[in-house]
């Protein structure tokens, strides 16, 4: 399988080939023991200096249906009218990037290939590394022809919360936690109630990101997986967070390290954690 990630040499010897569309989502999520908000956006930044031709996306509201307590992706009529505005089609090359360690990122590929379009990709190491190399920058918001996305739901890349109820009565279901220590053990929480799903792993988001901020060796992530029990072979596998966005960087994560049939439980611990009928389980 080809790689879902690209190297800022890469992207800049094609920063201006037509077929390749940037994209960046830049932003910040806090921890829950901070005052709100939690959730910033980052526009400013982006109007500041960015990378050359590449267009913004506010995570927390261009790719989320409006009104979902749980961010939930967009309907397929928004998220296809914003492609068009973006000038994405279905022939569209996407190469993606921000400046946290691409959770955001993560999440805007994990929505492209839920809606169909698989020629999507990740920069590798993101804003800092680019920064940081000294790569061309620019302050210009660049303009684009109208395209025409045609979605096409790929139900194998998300979960419900009825499907983790099915998995866990029946067994057959790998669950993933990639949130901290202290929201797994139930210490802190974003929702009502605190803990994880039980039977969930731990695999924190943390743990699988590289200190110059891009993500560990496939053998480094296999043996991380290993040491958790993790099955790279699992007939289902379903990845959580808070709401569908870290979990989408493990994704890429066990993806890269050769796990497949890898999901996405899109309501996350906001949709779990705030029902106070689902089954929760706190320490390890």
């Amino acid at each position: 399988m080809m790689s879902p990630l690209v190297t800022t040499a890469w992207l800049e010897a094609r920063l201006h080939n037509p077929g390749i569309r940037i994209v960046e989502l830049r932003g910040e999520v806090r921890p829950p023991t901070e005052p709100p908000p939690h959730y910033l956006t980052d526009r400013a930044g982006y109007e500041e200096a960015h990378i050359p031709n590449a267009a913004f996306i506010d995570w927390q509201v261009d790719i989320v249906e409006p009104g979902s307590p749980s961010n939930d992706v967009a309907s397929p009529e928004r998220f296809a009218a914003l492609m068009g505005d973006l000038g994405i089609g279905d022939d569209t090359t996407v190469v993606i990037y921000d400046n946290a360690a691409n959770m955001f990122a993560c999440r805007f590929r994990w929505a492209l290939r839920y809606y169909g379009h698989e020629t999507v990709f990740i920069l590798d190491g993101g804003w800092q590394k680019w920064r940081l190399e000294g790569r061309p920058l620019s302050a210009e918001v660049p303009q684009f022809e109208q395209s025409t996305f045609m979605p096409r739901v790929n139900a194998d890349l998300k979960a419900t919360a009825d499907d983790i109820a099915g998995g866990l009565a029946a067994e057959a279901l790998q669950l993933i936690d990639v949130r901290s220590q202290a929201e797994f053990l139930g210490e802190v929480s974003r929702a009502q109630f605190g803990g994880h799903i039980p039977t969930a792993i731990h695999l924190p988001r943390s743990a699988l990101v590289a200190d110059d901020g891009t993500l560990k060796p496939a053998a480094t992530l296999r043996d991380a997986c290993a040491e958790k029990g993790i099955a790279l072979d699992a007939s289902d596998t379903v990845l959580y967070c808070n709401s569908g966005v870290s979990a989408t960087y493990g994704m890429l994560a066990l993806e890269v390290a050769g796990a497949r049939n890898l999901r996405i439980y899109d309501g996350s611990w906001k949709e779990w954690g705030n029902d106070p009928a689902t089954p929760k389980a706190t320490g390890e």
